[in-house]
């Protein structure tokens, strides 16, 4: 089971200890890279996961996997969550390094799902857009598809989501056709 609270605190030791040793560019990169490879492979969020894979070899695996893509640092703070046991929370840990150091730079997560895929220049309209609306600094975009969707986007940013989907104009029409509201009680 995630833990939030477990990774926020060791995220933070780790932003801290990157700061001091002036290393803190480095290690958001490598935390962004191992937050991509979690996203991308189930089978080594997994692995990190396992209770049966014992920890030399779960350290041995991410040795293999990271191995010249992240720094000294992080792989120094990798062993030492092997080492503790603490490897299951390495996905949500570089989650809330991510979100700490977006935090610190006035970096904003923002992700826009749309029902097909958005060209660049729609993209970068949409990030004015919201830039300039809601006065935000920088913005880190992540773009999805929902084809369920059918048509318009869902918007979401510091914990504000904008809906302006098909599917949820559907959904209201049809709750308003379930409360018979167009038809007078008869009796």
């Amino acid at each position: 089971m995630p833990n939030p609270r477990l990774a926020a605190r060791y995220a933070k030791s780790l932003l801290d200890l990157a700061t001091e040793k002036g290393q803190l560019e480095a290690v958001y990169a490598d935390m962004k890279y191992l937050e991509a490879v979690c996203k991308a492979s189930k089978d080594f969020v997994n692995l990190l996961r396992s209770p049966v894979i014992k920890a030399d070899q779960k350290n041995s695996i991410i040795t293999a996997v990271t191995k010249g893509k992240i720094s000294e640092l992080t792989a120094s703070f990798n062993h030492l969550l092997v080492k503790k046991g603490r490897e299951f929370d390495l996905p949500e840990i570089a989650y809330a390094f991510v979100g700490q150091y977006n935090e610190i730079k006035g970096i904003h997560r923002v992700k826009l799902t749309t029902a097909v895929e958005v060209s660049a220049e729609v993209k970068k309209a949409i990030e004015l857009k919201v830039q300039n609306e809601k006065g935000m600094g920088t913005i880190e975009l992540e773009t999805a598809t929902d084809e369920s969707l059918i048509g318009g986007f869902v918007l979401e940013f510091n914990n504000n989501l904008v809906d302006a989907s098909i599917l949820r104009d559907l959904k209201d029409i049809k709750k308003q056709f379930n409360r018979n509201l167009f038809v007078h009680t008869l009796r």
